[in-house]
């Protein structure tokens, strides 16, 4: 019957030359018919495919209904799905598990941890939100920036960074060439709207944020904005990611000020470092800092990630070991942790490289 019921839908809709090129019929209804073939009918899937390998056409099939049809068809949709407390069985929203490995997998970073969860939260917990949720991460390499935003999506998200509602911009890969913003804009603008039009939450994450040319932020200001839709659509329920090196040095001064001091770092509070973080990006060379993004106030929170210490390299370490089933000692910990470079050196205060390199130091202490 429901066989019945889209055959004569999709026909009509596949005759409108507005919703299709006759190029990419084959590929909308591949795409399709796997996701409901998989996600409805349970079928056979291959075992090892994923969600962001299944490429949607670029040019969006539903752009002419209103939003409004496109939520009850999303509502009849999952209704005969599995039902999820979320609405979208895509979407986990498991501010617990959030907590939970906010607290015990991120090291040296009680205002990050504080700051993430709180945000995300209040956001999760208001649908009524006024404007999308945007959070600026910055600190050093290494520091927890992007391991914090793969948290995020793994307990927001059924598939994690793999989820069909999760997107990654890397700013020197995805957009490389100046001379080719014009492009990028209407590629980027065109990314954003389609996702936003397949979920009713999505996760962006912009990482070297400081890299993005000012045009190409600008070009996606609206949709961060406090409209309530850009063009027919709302972006209220996106979050928008920016992670930066910007303010990295200034982050590094207040730490080893309250070192220096005596104060525990974990006295740091966001007062000390939320204003001087904003005046630094405003300040800063590069196009994230010129963006109407900052001119604007649209960033709700700037998220300081604190330089770890030889005791939080340590964590790192035994973390490595523990995700590769390894067994390991305080010594060799140690062993580990003092390979790294640290500043000021003669100190041994902060490390150089975070736990970036972790993973792939420990191989020179295994037997």
């Amino acid at each position: 019957m429901l066989v019945r019921w889209l055959l004569p839908v999709l026909c009509a809709l596949s005759a409108e030359a507005d919703f299709f090129h006759f190029d990419r019929i084959s590929n909308v209804s591949s795409y399709y018919f796997n996701y409901i073939y998989c996600n409805i009918w349970e079928g056979d899937c291959q075992p090892n495919q994923d969600d962001a390998a299944q490429q949607v056409p670029s040019r969006d099939p539903w752009a002419g209904f209103p939003q409004d049809y496109i939520s009850l068809l999303n509502q009849w949709y999952c209704s005969l799905g599995q039902c999820c407390e979320s609405g979208d069985c895509r979407m986990t929203n498991n501010i617990s598990g959030l907590a939970r490995d906010l607290q015990t997998k991120l090291h040296g970073q009680h205002l990050a941890q504080s700051v993430v969860l709180k945000a995300i939260q209040g956001f999760i917990n208001n649908p009524e939100s006024n404007k999308p949720l945007t959070l600026s991460f910055h600190g050093w390499s290494g520091t927890g920036k992007n391991f914090v935003a793969r948290v995020i999506a793994d307990n927001l998200y059924r598939d994690g960074m793999k989820s069909e509602c999760v997107r990654l911009f890397i700013a020197p890969f995805h957009f490389p060439h100046a001379r080719l913003v014009d492009t990028y804009k209407g590629q980027l603008r065109e990314a954003i709207r389609d996702m936003v039009l397949r979920c009713p939450q999505t996760l962006f994450i912009f990482d070297e944020a400081e890299k993005l040319h000012p045009g190409l932020i600008d070009a996606i200001k609206p949709y961060m904005d406090h409209y309530d839709n850009v063009d027919g659509v709302s972006y209220r329920r996106a979050i928008f990611l920016f992670l930066s090196n910007i303010g990295g040095a200034t982050i590094n001064d207040v730490a080893l000020d309250f070192w220096h001091s005596g104060q525990n770092r974990e006295d740091i509070g966001m007062e000390d470092l939320e204003h001087r973080l904003r005046a630094e990006t405003m300040e800063s060379h590069g196009g994230f800092a010129q963006s109407e993004l900052m001119s604007g106030h649209l960033i709700d929170f700037f998220v300081p990630f604190l330089p770890l210490e030889y005791r939080h390299v340590k964590l790192c370490a035994r973390d490595a070991y523990t995700a590769r089933g390894l067994e390991t000692d305080e010594a060799t910990l140690d062993e580990v942790a003092k390979a790294m470079l640290y500043v000021p050196k003669e100190e041994r205060l902060f490390s150089a490289q975070g736990c970036k390199s972790i993973p792939q130091r420990i191989n020179f202490f295994l037997p």
